[in-house]
């Protein structure tokens, strides 16, 4: 049987790897690049084999209209990470909420003033869908304000005396462009917020070097990756 991974650049993903590791060849994964969602379409024809795929970057939200129905978490974030293909069927699932829980349950357990997202994507909404679970207030940043409870990287100074909580959910850092950072103020890690960023390659962005100058405790998104996989596997009935 046959599951993949569906993104515009995989360059940098160790999903394959994970994947292959667990199941040693019992059953494969690959990496399916698209350059535009709507090629979902020629590639489900393509490979009649395909059993479920992960979903990443950037097509989280926009793969929603190709598929044939979600589950109650996934409708209420508004984004998919996991389909499962069942009779020419597409079943969407999202598996990034309960993976960034399992991942820094013990993190989000603690008292928090207010929690910066930088980043408005699916996996920003998953996270938001967690963070509101926890009751724990939150602000996302973006250079596009469209959404509710978005600021602006230019507003970010104003909150960083409250901010005891940054994730990054952007592709800011990650693999091959690792020197690049998000546009925050060093001001931001004063007060030494926990900052996670969920990007996993390289191990520490150029974002969580910076947190760690300043004391900062700092988390990377592998542990993440881990939780939402095992999710994911479950979904697709390779485990229980």
């Amino acid at each position: 049987m046959l599951y993949g991974l569906i993104g515009k650049k995989l360059l940098h993903s160790f999903s394959e790897k994970l994947f292959n590791e667990k199941f040693k060849g019992q059953f494969i994964y690959k990496l399916f690049e698209i350059d535009d969602v709507e090629e979902i379409k020629s590639l489900l024809m393509k490979e009649k084999h395909l059993k479920g795929f992960n979903v990443t970057i950037p097509y989280k939200v926009s793969i929603i209209p190709y598929l044939d129905k979600l589950d109650v978490v996934s409708s209420e974030i508004g984004a998919v990470n996991t389909v499962v293909v069942d009779n020419n069927k597409l079943y969407g699932y999202n598996t990034d909420a309960i993976g960034f829980e399992n991942a820094y349950k013990h993190k989000l357990n603690l008292k928090h003033n207010i929690a910066i997202i930088l980043g408005t994507g699916g996996s920003s909404r998953a996270i938001a869908y967690v963070l509101n679970k926890y009751k724990i207030k939150y602000l996302k940043v973006s250079r596009n304000k469209k959404e509710k409870n978005v600021i602006s990287y230019l507003e970010l100074p104003n909150y960083v005396k409250e901010c005891t909580l940054i994730i990054n959910t952007t592709p800011i850092g990650m693999f091959p462009a690792i020197d690049d950072i998000p546009p925050i103020n060093e001001k931001t890690f004063i007060n030494k917020p926990i900052v996670i960023d969920i990007i996993y390659n390289p191990q520490k962005t150029k974002l969580l070097k910076k947190a760690e100058s300043y004391g900062c405790e700092i988390f990377n998104g592998f542990e993440m990756l881990k939780q939402q996989a095992i999710e994911s596997w479950k979904i697709w009935g390779l485990v229980k």
